[in-house]
């Protein structure tokens, strides 16, 4: 019975250098493919962020509307966080509101900005009597944003 325990353990043998080496070289390989991957990913994040801070401020500007005999004047973003205050508007965050446009008895621009790695990306949602118009600058794949100019 010892006989075959020495035996066993003869043959047993670890890995060799050469093949330590050889998945240390693909791991790396594989993390210099998704890394990038990733960071670009964050952008995206960072502009769906924003995009859906445009979205909450159109729907509370429809609630400003709402209160003010169907008219946008005199919106601005400190009153749409009266209505919705989860609106951020504090510059420098990943995604913040930044003003109203021109807010007219029919029509308004509301304005999302995402800090991106790249700067900033600028969401807009413009509002002109029935039309809506999704517009983003600069138009970049990687923060959301086609590259003809709209989400």
């Amino acid at each position: 019975m010892l006989y075959r325990l020495r035996q066993r353990l003869s043959n047993e043998g670890g890995f060799t250098l050469i093949e330590l080496l050889v998945v240390i070289l693909i791991i790396g390989i594989l993390a210099a493919i998704a890394i990038p991957s990733f960071l670009s990913q964050k952008s995206k994040a960072q502009g769906a962020s924003a995009k859906e801070l445009a979205r909450t401020e159109e729907t509370t500007a429809e609630t400003y509307a709402t209160d003010h005999s169907g008219s946008y004047e005199g919106m601005t973003v400190a009153s749409l966080k009266e209505y919705e205050p989860t609106i951020n508007t504090t510059a420098g965050s990943e995604a913040y509101a930044t003003e109203v446009e021109s807010p007219s008895p029919t029509g308004y621009t509301v304005v999302a900005v995402a800090k991106t790695q790249g700067g900033t990306a600028t969401f807009k949602i413009t509002k002109n009597g029935g039309e809506v118009k999704r517009t983003c600058e600069p138009a970049e794949v990687k923060v959301g944003c086609n590259t003809s100019g709209n989400w």
